[in-house]
């Protein structure tokens, strides 16, 4: 029985390109990925219309999660049955693992009143200042201000005052995320939680009753992309660790996971992960691990890197 392989990933400075927003350095193995079921799913930070966007022009038609960890996206219908603790929100099975952004504001402006001259929200943004900070469209920076579950914030103030200002939010009770631009404010949540709930519905809903024959189809869309399915026609088409994982039992994981990331919310799905993968950032340093086994880290940088480690990991026949 052929294991299923996952890949989580972060999406910029990741997948994307910090500068640019461009995945053209990953195109090759995100085809390489389709081609032998293996499924991509963004884990990130940015907002449901941003990760729309992207799925579509990525062709993607895996579950999703978005900002940082508070919800998980599953396409109606891709899994057998919809999942328990899931509500139908459009074309998807939802899983929210926090309270709504009104929530999180409703608390920075009584709370954090000493504090709002360090900080300016995406709230407060217009979509053209959003985009200036960004490089952003005007279109993009739209979406991203279209957030459901939390408020991310430009930091304004020094590392003495962003330490006192996280200290003061948990103990609000709420979560607070550096990511590779913001302050993420949101609640009890992060990437790796999100990922461990997904990756066990992997395991409960049977997908990884596979063998030589793989077929996965896609959910039914109105797009353009209708019935897209991804076949693996015989042994000899897999990868060498889809190879080794087929032929050896050592491994007793049914699912493997592989994370990669660049940031510090980053950090919890990289721990999660049974691989993690941590891409170079022309911007800030690797964030500290506590794990050592099974890490990877880039030499090249964005979408680069993604295919780099992706490259070695799936070249491999280390079993996991």
């Amino acid at each position: 029985m052929l294991k299923k392989i996952l890949v989580f990933t972060d999406l910029d400075g990741t997948l994307l390109d910090h500068y640019t927003y461009q995945t053209d350095d990953a195109t090759e193995m995100i085809a390489t990925l389709k081609l032998n079921a293996i499924d991509i799913i963004p884990n990130s930070s940015k907002t449901l219309p941003e990760i729309s966007l992207i799925r579509e022009q990525l062709d993607l038609f895996s579950p999703f999660i978005i900002e940082n960890g508070a919800a998980v996206f599953i396409p109606i219908n891709y899994f057998k049955q919809q999942p328990a603790d899931t509500l139908e929100q459009g074309k998807y099975w939802v899983k929210s693992f926090s309270k709504e952004k009104s929530y999180w504001l409703q608390l920075l402006n009584s709370e954090a009143s000493a504090y709002q001259h360090l900080f300016q929200g995406f709230s407060e943004m217009s979509n053209e200042q959003l985009a200036e900070l960004t490089g952003l469209s005007i279109e993009n920076a739209a979406m991203a201000k279209q957030r459901q579950y939390g408020e991310p914030l430009n930091w304004l103030g020094d590392d003495l005052q962003k330490t006192e200002f996280n200290n003061l939010m948990h103990h609000l009770g709420a979560n607070v995320l550096e990511g590779g631009r913001f302050l993420h404010i949101s609640g009890h949540c992060d990437k790796g939680l999100a990922q461990q709930w997904l990756t066990e519905l992997y395991l409960q809903q049977d997908l990884q009753e596979q063998d030589a024959q793989i077929t996965v189809s896609a959910p039914p869309s109105t797009s353009s992309l209708d019935n897209a399915s991804t076949t693996l026609p015989n042994t000899s088409s897999l990868l060498p660790l889809q190879q080794a994982l087929l032929q050896n039992n050592e491994s007793n994981k049914q699912v493997i996971s592989i994370a990669m990331g660049d940031g510090k919310n980053d950090i919890a799905m990289l721990e999660q992960a049974t691989i993690a993968v941590q891409v170079r950032s022309p911007v800030h340093d690797f964030p500290p691990l506590s794990r050592t086994e099974h890490v990877y880290q880039s030499h090249l940088y964005g979408p680069a890197g993604w295919t780099e480690c992706l490259n070695k990991i799936l070249s491999s026949t280390q079993i996991y």
